[in-house]
């Protein structure tokens, strides 16, 4: 019973995809939408900079992207907070390809993340 176990536990392991190899950007470029007048910005932010957008501060923590790819699926780990406010709006991992997989949730402002920058 118990090698019947192991051996279902292995081929499980085994079915699993690969994780693929990522590099690290030194920052990300990032789109703002303020809802309350239409208005799109590029925002360029750099690793550990904290930069304002409107009545938000977006903090990045860091951007990665497939290791032969920088054109490629960028993701990044943002903080977002209202100036002035210490809880964040939001705080976590956000996919260029998939910005609504774990979207920030504010009634004026939007922002997303497009690709990373590597110099």
């Amino acid at each position: 019973m118990i090698r019947i176990l192991a051996l279902a536990l292995g081929l499980a392991a085994s079915a699993l995809p690969a994780q693929e190899a990522t590099s690290t950007g030194t920052g990300a470029e990032m789109r703002g939408l303020d809802k309350l007048t239409g208005k799109a910005s590029d925002i360029e932010i750099s690793a550990g900079e904290t930069l304002r957008f409107g009545r938000i501060e977006i903090s990045l923590r860091e951007c990665r992207y497939p290791q032969d790819d920088p054109a490629g699926d960028a993701f990044a780990f943002i903080t977002v907070r209202e100036a002035g406010a210490a809880e964040p709006v939001f705080r976590g991992w956000m996919i260029a390809s998939s910005p609504a997989l774990n979207a920030m949730d504010h009634q004026r402002y939007d922002v997303w993340v497009m690709r990373c920058t590597t110099s």
